[in-house]
């Protein structure tokens, strides 16, 4: 006797332009996910525009809102001059990343959270009396909520970090389902987080593992309906700089 299993391949949507915000506090690397990310949308052949948010220098207390660090990357398969205004896409990694930012997303458009910081003392820090992730507050919004730190416990089990090393590579894990949400190739990346922790290889190791649980977490969990893909623009060929 035989069994098949059928698996249903999620619709695949056909955008000219994104604009996704990447917001935590200033130690959740935003900074670098963004960047990362930009450079998987350059890769594509992509046009791009960024536009990193850094708190003041002396840094306040995490969990604020005057804490909040964030990175706004606009790509699209048509020539752009600006990083745009209301965001397509919002990650928000705490209550206060959220707070600060949700008044800019776009009706309908996508919240990645990390529900894993949603406690009531972060909460309160930010004036929600309770968590916007599972009540109405946010309806209008695809909101999907992730408890991202028991996935990252399990994946990294084994890997002689400690628990707050652990949580550290959340942002790689988000990278990862962004990049399956928006059908970029991973290879790279991974080859870029082994060269950047190349003098730290267990972090590095972690990243990785943090990046492709993030990547399969995208494929296999059924919170997510579809999938996005924007082609490549028209760009002349020649060397481009980078301007920062």
């Amino acid at each position: 006797m035989t069994s098949t299993v059928q698996i249903t391949k999620r619709k695949e949507a056909k955008l000219k332009k994104v604009v996704i915000r990447f917001a935590g506090d200033s130690g959740d690397g935003m900074q670098l996910t963004g960047s990362e990310f930009t450079r998987a949308a350059a890769l594509a052949g992509n046009d791009i525009s960024t536009f990193p948010d850094f708190p003041a220098e002396i840094r306040a207390p995490a969990g604020t809102l005057a804490g909040v660090s964030g990175f706004q990357l606009h790509f699209s398969s048509e020539a752009i001059h600006t990083p745009g205004d209301a965001p397509d896409v919002l990650v928000a990694m705490n209550p206060a990343a959220l707070r600060k930012n949700i008044g800019d997303l776009k009706t309908g458009g996508i919240i990645i959270a990390n529900n894993s910081t949603f406690s009531k003392k972060n909460l309160a820090m930010v004036g929600y009396d309770e968590n916007p992730l599972d009540d109405e507050t946010l309806e209008g919004f695809q909101v999907h909520s992730i408890d991202m730190y028991p996935i990252l416990e399990r994946a990294l089990d084994g890997s002689g970090l400690s628990t707050k090393e652990v949580y550290r590579c959340k942002n790689f894990f988000c990278l990862g389902i962004l990049y399956w949400l928006y059908n970029r190739q991973p290879d790279d990346q991974v080859q870029w987080i082994k060269s950047k922790f190349a003098k730290k290889p267990e972090v590095g190791s972690a990243n990785v593992k943090a990046f492709k649980t993030g990547y399969a977490f995208g494929d296999t969990t059924e919170m997510f309906g579809e999938t996005y893909k924007v082609d490549k623009a028209q760009v002349a060929p020649g060397t481009y700089r980078n301007i920062m």
